[in-house]
């Protein structure tokens, strides 16, 4: 089974796009319904494993501060702007895709910040820092900038949403801590990171496949009686990643060297769209359909541009080599 989800994990690129059709094709002949109940179990089984590998120690450990401000600044200034100034331009009439937007660009970074990150042959403990700091701020934020940006356009549920992210966030952080202490207090440090710690991701990358398989499930009818929407909503998407990772590599190439750009890129132009894709469905419940839809086609975006991104910076590597 292990081997079949880390295939299936370093091949986002191709098994995204298949759970999502087969999710369409499903709910198209099949009745669904029932998969509005595995919603919450869904979100546990792919926010939970991530939590676990997340060091917060980290946070607390000497350098790499210019680097984790930079990615704070860019995560909580620049890209909510930019995703709800796009909200605003395509779905201006669409308050809750407008929401749906923000989300997207309100929760920095996931677990693939760090192995993309890593994949570039970029600066890991950096990497680690701007994970951790950036997920915790944006878990405390985000109501806050919904409240202020759409709450008078929107009937925001305050405190339902409070109470989503305490279980989808913080209740998971605290269980993946105690977790982790436990399984290195029985097997070892070693025993962890060699062996157990490389687990937790394809058991988050599961849940992830299954919660995309179900959002497309409950909504093919409508996609089917609407093609053209798809198209539609891909293009902000498109145009989100663009402009975020343009001005993410231009800040990292202005002020940081080789090893420390991969970092501030993937630190800020990755976002968290399993969080974002757990609140939708979790708080805003069928006024959320819309919203998942669009964040689950924000995945097949962001992993393309995440791969063009490393294979750029890896042969850029190369042409530096061979000047010196």
């Amino acid at each position: 089974m292990w081997k079949i989800l880390k295939h299936l994990k370093n091949n986002l690129v191709y098994t995204i796009p298949i759970f999502m059709i087969s999710g369409f094709l499903t709910g198209l002949v099949v009745e669904v319904s029932f998969l509005k109940n595995a919603i919450l179990p869904l979100t546990f089984l792919m926010v939970y494993p991530m939590m676990v590998n997340l060091n917060i120690k980290k946070l607390i450990s000497k350098g790499d501060n210019k680097q984790v401000l930079t990615a704070l600044l860019i995560n909580f200034f620049f890209i909510p702007a930019v995703a709800y100034a796009l909200g605003r331009i395509f779905f201006n009439d669409d308050p809750m895709m407008i929401l749906g937007m923000l989300l997207i660009g309100l929760i920095p970074t996931s677990g693939m910040t760090i192995s993309w990150t890593g994949f570039s042959g970029g600066n890991i403990n950096a990497a680690v820092k701007i994970q951790a700091s950036g997920l915790i701020l944006g878990a405390i934020l985000t109501p806050v900038y919904i409240q202020i940006l759409l709450g008078a356009k929107v009937e925001i549920p305050m405190m339902t949403l409070f109470v989503q992210i305490l279980s989808i966030v913080f209740l998971p952080l605290l269980l993946g801590v105690l977790t982790r202490v436990l399984i290195i207090r029985k097997v070892g440090e070693e025993t962890y990171r060699s062996d157990v710690k490389q687990k937790f991701p394809l058991i988050s990358t599961l849940g992830l496949f299954l919660m995309i398989f179900s959002a497309m499930a409950l909504k093919a009818k409508a996609i089917y009686n609407n093609p053209g929407d798809i198209v539609y909503l891909l293009i902000p998407i498109a145009i989100f990643y663009t402009v975020n990772l343009i001005f993410s590599t231009i800040i990292g190439r202005t002020f940081f060297d080789v090893k420390n750009q991969s970092p501030i890129v993937f630190g800020t132009a990755i976002r968290n769209l399993s969080i974002a894709l757990a609140i939708a469905m979790n708080v805003f419940g069928k006024e959320g359909s819309n919203m998942a839809l669009l964040i689950s086609l924000a995945y097949i975006i962001q992993v393309e541009f995440a791969a063009l991104y490393v294979k750029k910076s890896n042969s850029r590597k190369v042409q530096v080599i061979h000047q010196l």
